[in-house]
């Protein structure tokens, strides 16, 4: 049986999360097309008969601009190191730039890195090639493979290639879990999704998700959440004009997460500001950030 774990690592917005989804076949990491929209390292699992893949989702690399910036560089640091494989992503769209020349250099002693040219739906097949050659030299890379999440185009060629640097293990968790993420946490990401889905582009950095209660009954769940910003003028922003932006954001999030627990879900929202939390060390904490 080939296991190991596999990180899966880059710029934000280079389809690091969409490709997890694909794979599993399930939403488990949220997508949207603003960057730096995964903040945790995210754990799934893809079992078939002959393998059990752990991928680890990390943060999109970035220049921090606050101290949640650099707990998000350092997590992705991290789950780069103690992994069997690493999946370099790159947008082949965007030219090379100073982003990935920095994870470059970060990547220079590891051996076991493929480099996964991503959106090629958006390119033609000549400039893959150049694309290719671009960056073949840069990296002592074990394989470059052009894909495409959105298409599906070469996602199960991926999965075949990975089995070539996994090991013979034991596998790590049982056949029926796909992922290690907590209740709370999965249900706070799917209503940060609409959030970012929902508002402008001033508001998703400065804005995160915490679950105050969920309870569980037969045949009806209750979630009560709160939408958190850093400043007054955000928090008008999301509620909206007589509450109309808060009521979207949270009937679009309620049918994602009846999709989740398979029953009717009573959903209640509220927005309250703490001041700069993404530079406070205690608020990080007590929303789940490892410093």
């Amino acid at each position: 049986m080939k296991c190991g774990f596999v990180s899966i690592i880059g710029r934000p917005n280079v389809g690091k999360s969409t490709l997890l989804n694909n794979i599993l076949e399930r939403k488990l990491a949220i997508t949207s097309n603003k960057p730096q929209t995964t903040r945790n390292t995210i754990q799934g699992i893809y079992n078939d008969d002959e393998s059990q893949i752990i991928f680890i989702d990390t943060p999109g690399i970035h220049k921090p601009k606050h101290k949640l910036g650099n707990v998000l560089n350092k997590q992705a640091f991290i789950m780069m190191e103690d992994v069997d494989l690493i999946l370099f992503l790159v947008d082949a769209s965007e030219t090379l730039g100073p982003g990935d020349k920095f994870i470059l250099e970060k990547l220079k002693d590891h051996k076991n890195v493929i480099l996964l040219l991503t959106k090629i739906d958006k390119i033609k097949n000549d400039q893959i090639l150049l694309k290719i050659d671009e960056y073949k030299d840069l990296h002592d890379f074990k394989e470059i493979i052009p894909i495409s999440s959105v298409k599906n185009r070469n996602v199960n060629e991926l999965i075949q290639t990975i089995k070539k640097y996994l090991n013979e293990n034991p596998k790590y968790y049982d056949d029926e879990l796909v992922t290690t993420l907590k209740e709370e946490f999965l249900i706070s990401e799917y209503i940060r999704e609409n959030v970012l889905a929902l508002t402008s582009e001033e508001v998703p950095h400065a804005v995160t998700v915490m679950i105050e209660k969920i309870k569980n009954e037969a045949n009806m769940v209750s979630v009560y959440a709160a939408v958190v910003v850093d400043r007054d003028s955000l928090k008008k922003i999301i509620i909206g004009k007589q509450g109309s932006m808060l009521k979207n954001i949270g009937s679009n999030s309620r049918k994602v997460i009846e999709e989740y627990y398979g029953k009717k879900v009573y959903l209640e929202l509220f927005v309250k500001t703490i001041k700069n939390w993404r530079d406070k060390e205690h608020h990080l904490n007590d929303m789940g950030f490892k410093l």
